[in-house]
């Protein structure tokens, strides 16, 4: 198994033996459930789907709030309803973080593309605007792409890192470094080759 869903609880720091200290962002990875599995005959490739948060009410056709697909290595066979746990990982493991970021709403050039600005004194009206934008009348528009104002942060974002801490009884993860969003944020952890 290459990967697994877990909740962002928090952030921490680990003392190593060599009294450096590592700051790690701790993910609890509850057993995740094994809903459905791809073959090769029937889908092309071999997969699992895997199930993270059980709903209270199961319907027909729903049972986990989050469900992501996992790629199988090839000759290893798991069976639907089987559990995966943190087991899969060790301390020293490099892996790839996948997180949705803290959404921050519409925001101006200067947050948004650390654009300076005009002087802030002495009677100046420019000031956190974006200047000018477009060319002359020979383009007559403004091109695809121009850093301006608009909505910032929610986005998907995808880092890497490795695995410090390990707690197997809790299904605790920790992961060096900080990971996006906020605090109960659905995390996806997938081992590096």
């Amino acid at each position: 198994m290459s990967g697994l869903l877990g909740k962002k609880i928090g952030m921490t720091r680990v003392i190593q033996e060599d009294g450096r200290v590592v700051p790690i962002t701790v993910v609890q990875c509850a057993p995740n459930v094994v809903a459905q599995i791809k073959t090769v005959e029937k889908d092309g490739y071999s997969a699992v789907v895997l199930g993270f948060d059980p709903l209270k009410k199961a319907t027909k056709t729903r049972k986990f709030h989050h469900m992501k697909e996992f790629r199988l290595e090839e000759g290893k066979e798991m069976k639907k309803g089987e559990e995966v746990t943190v087991e899969i990982f060790s301390e020293g493991d490099e892996v790839s973080i996948s997180g949705t970021s803290k959404g921050k709403g519409f925001q101006g050039v200067v947050r948004r593309h650390h654009m300076a600005g005009g002087p802030a004194s002495h009677g100046s009206h420019f000031k956190r605007e974006p200047g000018s934008v477009g060319a002359r009348a020979k383009p007559g528009k403004i091109h695809r792409g121009k850093r301006m104002a608009g909505h910032m942060g929610s986005e998907t974002v995808t880092s890497k890192s490795s695995v410090v801490y390990l707690d197997k009884k809790n299904n605790l993860v920790g992961i060096k470094g900080a990971l996006p969003g906020g605090m109960n944020t659905l995390i996806t952890i997938k081992k590096l080759a």
